[in-house]
C-alpha cells in the first residue's frame, strides 16, 4: 500500500504516520490536512490522534535518496521511534527504515525482505 500510495501521488512526496504493536507494523494513518510538495510532506501535528499505537512515520523521497534530511531528521523526533523513507520508483525493495537519530535499523517484513 505504501508503495503504491507513493506511486500515486509522485512526482510530490506521500506520507503518513507508522501504526504498530510488539514490534509489527500494521497499519498507516493517513493524517487530515496533510501537505505534499515536491520536496516536502507536512503533517500537522495538532491532528494527530491520541493514540499510542502510533510508533513512527513514513514518507517517500521522490528523488529516489532513501536516506533522511535535516528537514526529516527533525520530524522524527515528534512521531515516534521508527521511520520509513521509500524512494523512487517505489519497487519492493526501495525502502529503508531509520530512528530518531537518522540510524538505518532493521526491521523484519513479514513475508517479505529484511533490511541487512
Amino acid at each position: 500500500m505504501i508503495m503504491e500510495a507513493s506511486k500515486d501521488t509522485y512526482p510530490m512526496e506521500f506520507g503518513a504516520l507508522l501504526k504498530g504493536e510488539h514490534d509489527v507494523i500494521y497499519e498507516i494513518a493517513i493524517m487530515p490536512g496533510t501537505i505534499q510538495g515536491d520536496h516536502h510532506t507536512i503533517m500537522w501535528m495538532g491532528s494527530k490522534p491520541v493514540d499510542f499505537t502510533i510508533i513512527g512515520s513514513v514518507h517517500s523521497h521522490p528523488s529516489g535518496v532513501i536516506r533522511p534530511s535535516d528537514a526529516d531528521l527533525h520530524m522524527f523526533q515528534n512521531t515516534g521511534p521508527i521511520h520509513m523513507i521509500v524512494g523512487y520508483p517505489y519497487r519492493d525493495t526501495d525502502y529503508k527504515f531509520f530512528n530518531r537519530k537518522g540510524e538505518e535499523i532493521k526491521i523484519g517484513i513479514i513475508g517479505g525482505n529484511q533490511i541487512e
